[in-house]
């Protein structure tokens, strides 16, 4: 008979049909009987997803007897960590989205002086360019379409419309987000927080926009209002003008000809003045054309202005900190 001895996995959360023992053993001239067997191990380890998808995990895999104590049996390992590392790298058939940074050996470490533990310290390394490409990368191109929406005019009426797709574009990632985090995270990840303060930033920017919008209608309203009742005093002058009706003096034809400011055929001299008169309106109209912007734009539109103007430079620098503080505390340090 052969004793071979009761060794476990600590963390190990598999079921025994994942276990399966080699057949048979191999003996040596000196005396070493090795016996070989293979099981797919699912274990626990508690991960630190704050610099997800830069994140670097260390697990432990504790190997242990069940019932013998220090004295009867004492765990230990051939090689050193160096060859344990390449001899793993070698063997690994699936990597997936992990890469083996290293494993190191704990040796013969014991607990109260009962029990031999053999930990196997093991440094994993999340590939993080799939998550750059889907994920990061469109974040920060809908960021910088949100700054580039300032370059809109305001007449056109596509800013806010523009804005408000961003809005919801960020939206839609922000769900694929939901299922990439496992919800037990007791911390904030970088990657929520960067997330949630672009969808922060660009809903104050929608905000903006529709204030901006506001302020910009209103302008047009007033203008519109005073350029009319303008015109409407304008014309109502001069029909008080052309329609002045004689004074008494004139109608009882007391009035000399020599102080007459009318000539004396009355409806042809009518009509010519009021054609004079009509040039001169055209031609005070045309004068003032150059400030008609200025007139119907209105304190209105110029406080929307300065509103737009000076939330675009303060938006500009908040992203541009924001961002190189993201890099600095989260991308530089994955690399």
């Amino acid at each position: 008979m052969l004793w071979i001895p009761d060794i476990i996995i600590q963390e190990d959360a598999s079921d025994s049909g994942s276990v399966i023992k080699g057949p048979h053993l191999t003996l040596n001239s000196s005396g070493w009987v090795f016996s070989k067997a293979q099981q797919r191990l699912t274990y626990t380890c508690q991960l630190n997803l704050v610099k997800f998808p830069f994140d670097t995990q260390s697990c432990n895999i504790t190997f242990t007897s069940m019932s013998s104590d220090v004295h009867t049996m004492k765990l230990g390992t051939l090689t050193n960590d160096t060859a344990l590392t390449a001899l793993s790298e070698l063997i690994m058939i699936t990597k997936g989205e992990w890469s083996l940074r290293s494993m190191e050996v704990v040796r013969d470490r014991t607990t109260n002086g009962t029990k031999s533990y053999l930990i196997y310290m093991i440094t994993l390394e999340r590939k993080p360019m799939l998550y750059v490409v889907n994920f990061i990368i469109p974040l920060s191109y809908l960021l910088v379409l949100d700054l580039a929406s300032f370059f809109i005019s305001q007449s056109s009426g596509e800013k806010l419309s523009f804005k408000v797709t961003i809005l919801l574009s960020i939206s839609v990632l922000l769900l694929i987000l939901q299922d990439m985090l496992p919800s037990t995270e007791d911390s904030l990840p970088w990657i929520a927080t960067y997330c949630v303060a672009i969808f922060a930033l660009v809903g104050i920017s929608v905000l903006e926009a529709m204030l901006v919008s506001f302020l910009t209608e209103l302008g047009h309203q007033c203008g519109k209002k005073a350029k009319g009742s303008e015109n409407a005093r304008e014309d109502i002058q001069l029909e008080e003008d052309f329609h002045k009706e004689p004074s008494g003096d004139e109608e009882r034809g007391k009035v000399t000809p020599e102080k007459t400011y009318m000539p004396l055929d009355w409806p042809v001299a009518h009509d010519l003045l009021k054609r004079i008169l009509d040039e001169v309106k055209a031609a005070r109209l045309q004068a003032g054309s150059k400030d008609k912007d200025k007139n119907e734009r209105g304190c209105c539109k110029s406080l929307a202005l300065t509103v737009d103007y000076v939330f675009f430079f303060l938006y500009l620098i908040t992203v541009v900190l924001f961002l190189m503080i993201v890099y600095v505390s989260w991308i530089k340090t994955g690399f």
